[in-house]
């Protein structure tokens, strides 16, 4: 079997106990997203909309436009694309909030921007992933093989999702004092739980990963090199202020690669491939913006 057949023939299947645990942690990250809402979350709508707006639209229609033009590109297998458009249909992540204020940026445009794409993470998710995967043809085919249902794919990750961002919002209102105690032991649960599950799956998959991965970093470095780049970018052309191009370039680059590993393996059939690429992404945003923090605080031109 050849290394890009093997890419596409292997699903990661973690058990019934995983799943269950996926979906806690999933939950228990919703959940917790919504205990750090606040009026003055989306005060730049307010202060500044125009350059929010514009972060809007680089990260729900320019990356994953970008993320099209780089598979037609490159031609990856259907499931590493499938792991390039789901890692571009998520939401900004929130490392991003702290890699913008490390780098001197607009640390309330970027809060701003995290929250609003936390908060439609469960509507606008699923719905990008189908609708953008329906435009390359392997990704569409793809979906197809697996006999996805489209509907049932739609409600469940909108339940999945919504629920607990809902209760966590009624939460925070009803109970803000209860709120403020488990708001961040929600998030350390919810990471090392999702962490714990990841790092196992690795270790089970361990030789697999090692034989097929090492060429998808490639695509990984350069699709998020390109997302940090389309950023800085579009902020540009619009004339935004150092600070602002700063906000930008992290929120498109930085994406909440857990988010869709767990949508990846609840409800996408675990392919391998895209697992992978998930979670390479996951790891190297991390690193790639702590060396973009070095040079912004290098060159403030930047």
């Amino acid at each position: 079997m050849s290394s890009a057949q093997q890419i596409d023939d292997f699903t990661i299947e973690l058990g019934q106990s995983s799943e269950l645990g996926l979906a806690l942690a999933l939950a228990a990250m919703m959940f917790s997203v919504a205990l750090n809402l606040a009026p003055s979350s989306f005060g730049f709508l307010r202060t500044n909309p125009r350059a929010f707006l514009l972060g809007l639209f680089a990260q729900l229609v320019a990356l994953p436009c970008l993320t099209l033009v780089l598979c037609y590109l490159i031609a990856p297998m259907p499931s590493v694309a499938l792991g390039m458009i789901l890692i571009a249909c998520c939401p900004g992540g929130n490392v991003s909030n702290m890699l913008v204020l490390l780098s001197r940026g607009n640390a309330a445009l970027s809060v701003s921007l995290t929250a609003f794409s936390s908060v439609s993470a469960a509507f606008v998710t699923p719905i990008a992933i189908l609708f953008w995967s329906s435009y390359y043809p392997p990704t569409a085919e793809l979906l197809t093989t697996i006999e996805l249902d489209k509907l049932s794919f739609l409600i469940q990750t909108a339940t999945v999702l919504g629920l607990p961002l809902l209760l966590g919002i009624l939460c925070n209102v009803r109970f803000p004092n209860i709120a403020a105690v488990i708001r961040k032991p929600l998030v350390v649960f919810s990471s090392a739980l999702l962490l714990l599950i990841v790092i196992g799956g690795a270790i089970q998959y361990w030789q697999t990963f090692l034989s097929i991965g090492t060429g998808l970093l490639v695509i990984v470095v350069l699709h998020n090199s390109a997302a940090f780049l389309l950023g800085n970018t579009i902020a540009r052309l619009a004339r935004l202020g150092s600070a602002d191009r700063r906000a930008l370039s992290f929120e498109v680059g930085i994406q909440n690669a857990g988010l869709g590993i767990v949508i990846l393996l609840t409800q996408l059939g675990g392919l391998g491939g895209a697992f992978i690429v998930a979670g390479l992404w996951g790891t190297w945003h991390i690193i790639a913006g702590l060396v973009l923090v070095a040079l912004f605080r290098l060159n403030p031109k930047l």
